[in-house]
Parts: structure tokens; sequence; C-alpha cells
């Protein structure tokens, strides 16, 4: 019998969870396989890289949608705990799968992000139906699932460690975007109870020529409005700065984008979006997993002379 789509594991996955306790996920993978009836060969059956099993896999996947749509949330690494969404989703009698949680915004704005490479440079005329792609148009639609998959868990990190490690890690970024050189000369995070409005130093250049200043903001739901944009303003106006970043893990209202195009600093605001975006970018808080190597016909080698 054959292995099912991820999205068959859904319910499952829920129902193993439905008792709103902490449960680890190597254990709900097992119980599902048991569901399932799964054989040992099925169970341990590899994907052609060797690295992980098919089940494993699937279920996982079933995981992680099931995490995007808010149905599933993990309190502590490889634990998943079962929300009030995914109580309603068991009690319903509607099948799982991802048609059911696009009613969930928090599933649409994961599919966004996943799309939105392809979908800035996709024509009118392209095909939408996904078993007409290109296996190059489903190893880019792949890749850009996986890194927002990632992009929310490392966002989910950042909100579950301290302010102040916040604080260090906008600096880490600068840093790694290639401000002022090392860690060690070219930013710093100010005393936490005594910032005086800033977060943050970082060098512009090696040469510590000018500096650029820092404001991190880790909320949830609350939108960076444009009284905290002018409350910044005037802390850089205290230390004489010209230029500013102001960094928050959720969103900027209209008028705080707004309210930077009116004034004479220049203050750029990077939202949570944005943040794991540049942290993915600059392989900040993650590390490479995989390496898939694409190989292409060497021409020049099968020249013969004349």
């Amino acid at each position: 019998m054959p292995i099912p789509n991820y999205q068959a594991y859904m319910r499952a996955v829920l129902e193993q969870i439905a008792d709103g306790k902490e449960h680890q996920f190597r254990q709900i993978v097992e119980r599902v396989c048991n569901e399932f009836n799964f054989t040992e060969e099925q169970r341990t059956l590899k994907i052609p890289s060797g690295k992980s099993t098919y089940a494993n896999g699937r279920i996982g996947w079933a995981k992680t949608y099931l995490v995007q749509a808010g149905l599933i949330k993990q309190p502590r690494r490889s634990y998943c705990v079962i929300t009030e969404s995914g109580l309603q989703a068991l009690s319903s009698s509607s099948e799982i799968n991802n048609k059911y949680l696009e009613q969930f915004p928090e599933f649409i704005e994961f599919k966004n992000r996943s799309n939105k490479s392809t979908s800035n440079s996709k024509s009118q005329a392209v095909e939408e139906d996904e078993s007409e792609l290109t296996p190059f148009e489903v190893l880019d639609k792949t890749m850009n699932t996986l890194n927002a998959s990632l992009a929310s868990t490392v966002l989910d990190a950042i909100l579950n460690a301290s302010p102040q490690f916040f604080e260090n890690l906008v600096v880490d970024l600068m840093v790694a975007m290639g401000y002022g050189g090392n860690r060690k000369d070219a930013g710093q995070a100010t005393q936490y109870t005594q910032d005086g409005g800033i977060d943050g130093i970082i060098k512009e250049d090696k040469l510590g020529l000018e500096m650029i200043y820092l404001q991190a903001k880790r909320y949830t739901n609350k939108t960076v409005g444009r009284p905290e944009i002018q409350a910044f303003a005037g802390a850089l106006d205290m230390h004489r700065a010209k230029k500013g970043v102001f960094i928050t893990t959720s969103t900027f209202s209209r008028e705080a984008i707004e309210f930077t195009s009116l004034i004479e600093k220049r203050i750029v605001l990077i939202n949570g979006e944005q943040l794991t975006d540049l942290m993915l970018a600059h392989n900040l808080g993650v590390s490479t997993k995989q390496v898939y190597e694409l190989k292409a016909l060497d021409i020049d080698y099968f020249m013969e002379e004349n």
C-alpha cells in the first residue's frame, strides 16, 4: 500500500493531541503510523536522499501546515499542543486538508509568503495548475514553501527569547549585513534599563565615521504606529544622530511609514517578515541542513577538435 500524502494525516495528528497536553512530535509520528496500520517497511522507507523517512517527513509537513494555520502551537522545540481552533476542527465533520485550512488568515498569510517570489514575476498567461509545472518551477515553489515555514519558525524563536536577546540579534543582523566589520568592533547593544530610546548602535563603516542607531520592538500582534517612530526620531535628536533603523517582529502602520518620508533624518523600517527574510539571506540564526546540486551538460567537454 502506498504511503498517503501529508494532507491525509492532518486529522490524525490533531486527534493524537486532542487532550490539550504537550506531546513530543516523534511520539505523535509513532501513534499516527499505528493508526494507519503501517508496516515496518512503510515506517522505515526513506526518501531518495536517505536523510529521512517518508512517514516522518509527510506527518511532519501535516504538523507544519496545522501550525501555520493556528490549529497547533509549539511551546518548545519538538513539542505540540492543540489550540481552540484545532479542537473546533476535530469537532467538525469536514475533511481537514489544505482547502479546509484556507479559512484561517494565518494559513493564507503563510501561502502568500510561500508564493511571493513566483507571484511577483508571474504572467497572467502562466498556467496555475500545479500539475503542469516544470521540474524547475516545482523546485522554486518548494524552496519558497520551505523558507516561509523556516521564517515562521525563526520568528517564533525570536518571540520566545528574552528582550535582551532580541536587542543583540538586531546588532548581529546589521553586522551580518556588512555594517562596520566584526561584531566586537562594529556594534553594541545599549544598557537594557538605560537606553534612552536606543537599543543598539552600529558603525556604518569600519572606521566608524558615522553611527546608525537601532530600535527593536518585539511585538506579537501590536502594530507599530507613528507615535513610536516619532519617539525614536526624538531619541536620535538626543544623540545628534542622522540615521536610524527601527526593527519590529510585527508590522508598521501606514502613518508610521509615511512619517519617515516627512523628516530629514533617514529612518529605515524593518517589519517581522523583512526581518526573517534578512536573517535567512545572511545566515543568521539558521544553518544549512542539506545541499542539492543541479547539474547541466558541459558543452565544452563534448566539443571535438576538427
